[in-house]
């Protein structure tokens, strides 16, 4: 176990010394991205406005004075597996079909009234992806995963197969309870001997936390490859869903704090706004960690660097994988507002999130006001740390290079060539109705595409650098004055989406607006399988539709976290994509079928954009 200094020197830094601190040129700096997951823009005493959250974060509030913060930064989708694909691969969940959470299932509608269906996504990685870990570890990093992964199911999608060296993904105490309300289990998770913020009159020394694995993993690393320059990701579970506390004093500081009484039952929280304790203990306790981190780095004395410490050579990237999630079922989490909607919304709630960077260069106690996202992270630090990959691979990369903005040596994110980045956009298509879109933020400006007709709306956030319309209320798409804007930024969009070759949703023929169009689908007659071969081919019932799109989906069943097919453990379903071969004038749909693959689906897409199914077909043993 580590020491710690005390209370005072975890949270609050000398400000004279950040103030004198020079730009100092570190070779080979050390990297930590800390992603916390479902964190809201309003959710840390950074970024509140109008009324100040009640949620104490004083040791992001402290990183922020020694670094920077942004306040119009973004994740790259408002759902957690493609901003951390994003994050890591440094490419746009559009460029690589990975645009939400639960990708390589069969295409289906959320019900049957749903007049769009998602499209097939991946749920991992390609392995031809050059990570971020794998860029940093070719220039000779230790790199290390703690915490979240949530990058594919089996052991080919995990970590250590994208360049980590080093992964724990485990819970830790973040875990489920069915009494939430008294299960503060002290044995399995015990608590610190040190006190820690926040003080109260109950508490003037501070609280004591409990052990917590993911922290003390990180921690670990740290200390084990503080010889070499190390790259750290520490994905903490919190602040999702289970809403949950294993600390009751802190769980009790904030009922103290709110004017409620300590909960009886494990009853969902209902009152609105900013008023969950469980989630504002939460909240805290990820600034601990974060505080327990910067503490190490703070007293650790930097092997390669003498004279200095950790502290002094190393980035930290504060960030969240997407908005806050507002409520779970009738329990209400937190409040993103003035931003609108939250997580699995592309409205400013579901994407805008808090964001600090603080290092060697970084000049201290500056806030940016630009827009900048994660899928920055990967160029940025590519710069920091003078390593250089393919050209081929730099090509993919859709962030811009940070790291002048950093310095304070500009005031807008540029791209290689030199050109201001004039917009960011996102494609969500996913879940039903409005929520099925794309966005683009250029400007003062926001405009979004609805998917179920082709529409547009936009508003405007900002008038003259000042807020305006962050709450999104008013939709400016029929204002004579505005149409230019309008024309603009959905021409922008449309580019963007067809560069990065976006996959849209269909049409559901089962839907009660599309009666007419069920007699029309394509429609399977007959289907067999050529055993020897391993050819499935499927025949069409004449008069239908044509095709213009189809592929099939061959079932993999494997137990999480394997790639062996084992009789313990969960087993994962999902299905790769395959090509086929479509013969219009036979009527017929073909494809291979791999060894190892005990079931299919043939996915037929006709000229109408409407998408339909085969029935799952098992290969003879």
């Amino acid at each position: 176990m580590y020491k710690f200094l005390g209370l005072i020197c975890i949270v609050l830094l000398s400000q004279e010394a950040i103030a004198n601190k020079a730009t100092v040129t570190v070779d080979k700096p050390n990297i930590i991205i800390f992603y916390v997951d479902d964190l809201g823009w309003q959710d840390t005493q950074l970024n509140d406005i109008d009324e100040p959250t009640p949620w104490e974060t004083p040791n992001l509030v402290a990183l922020a004075k020694r670094g920077m913060n942004f306040t119009q930064a973004y994740s790259p989708a408002p759902t957690c597996a493609p901003s951390r694909g994003g994050l890591l691969s440094g490419q746009h969940p559009a460029k690589t079909n990975f645009t939400h959470v639960l990708g390589a299932q069969i295409p289906t509608a959320l019900n049957k009234h749903s007049k769009l269906i998602a499209p097939y996504i991946n749920d991992h990685l390609s392995p031809e992806t050059l990570t971020l870990a794998e860029a940093l570890k070719d220039r000779g990093y230790k790199t290390g995963h703690v915490g979240k992964w949530h990058l594919g199911n089996y052991a080919s999608n995990y970590p250590k197969a994208h360049g980590f060296d080093f992964s724990f993904d485990k819970r830790g105490a973040h875990r489920g309870s069915k009494q939430r309300h008294k299960d503060f289990d002290n044995k399995k998770f015990p608590l610190s001997k040190e006190k820690y913020l926040p003080y109260s009159e109950k508490n003037p020394n501070g609280i004591s936390y409990p052990f917590d694995l993911v922290t003390e993993n990180a921690l670990h690393f740290v200390q084990e490859n503080k010889d070499e320059p190390f790259f750290l990701y520490l994905a903490h579970w919190m602040v999702h869903v289970p809403i949950i506390t294993k600390n009751r004093a802190l769980l009790q500081h904030y009922t103290d704090k709110l004017g409620i009484a300590f909960p009886q039952s494990s009853d969902p929280i209902t009152t609105p706004g900013q008023t969950n304790p469980y989630y504002g203990a939460m909240v805290t306790t990820v600034d601990w960690s974060l505080g327990r981190l910067v503490s190490l780095l703070e007293q650790t004395d930097d092997p390669r660097n003498p004279g200095k410490k950790l502290i002094d050579t190393t980035y930290i990237f504060f960030s969240s994988d997407n908005g806050g999630t507002e409520n779970k079922d009738t329990e209400i989490i937190t409040d993103n507002f003035p931003l609108d909607k939250g997580k699995k919304h592309t409205e400013e709630g579901g994407i805008r999130v808090p964001m600090v960077v603080a290092g060697p260069v970084v000049k201290p106690n500056t806030t940016h006001h630009g827009m900048v996202n994660q899928l920055d992270y990967y160029p940025t630090i590519l710069a920091l740390t003078n390593t250089t990959i393919s050209k081929q691979y730099e090509a993919k990369l859709s962030g811009v290079d940070l790291s002048s903005v950093l310095q304070n040596e500009q005031e807008k994110a540029t791209h290689a060539d030199g050109s201001l980045r004039k917009n960011l956009f996102w494609h969500f298509p996913h879940y039903e109705g409005s929520q099925m879109r794309g966005a683009i933020r250029q400007g003062d400006f926001k405009l979004y595409k609805y998917y179920l007709d082709d529409s547009y709306s936009l508003y405007r956030l900002y008038k003259d650098g000042e807020r305006y319309d962050l709450e999104e209320n008013n939709n400016l798409i029929t204002e004579p004055e505005y149409a230019r804007v309008a024309k603009e930024l959905s021409t922008n969009l449309e580019q963007h989406l067809k560069e990065n070759n976006a996959v849209y949703p269909h049409l559901n023929p089962q839907s009660n607006d599309n009666v007419a169009a069920r007699t029309l689908v394509p429609e399977v007659s007959s289907s067999e399988f050529n055993k020897a071969k391993r050819k499935a081919q499927i025949s069409l019932v004449g008069g239908k539709t044509a095709i213009k799109e189809a592929y099939l989906l061959a079932e993999i069943a494997k137990t999480k976290g394997s790639d062996k097919r084992e009789a313990r453990g969960r087993v994962v379903i999902t299905y790769e994509k395959l090509p086929v071969t479509i013969n219009s004038t036979d009527m017929t749909v073909s494809g291979h079928v791999p060894k190892g693959h005990d079931a299919y689906v043939f996915v037929l897409i006709d000229e109408n954009n409407f998408l339909v199914t085969s029935d799952k077909y098992q290969t003879p043993r």
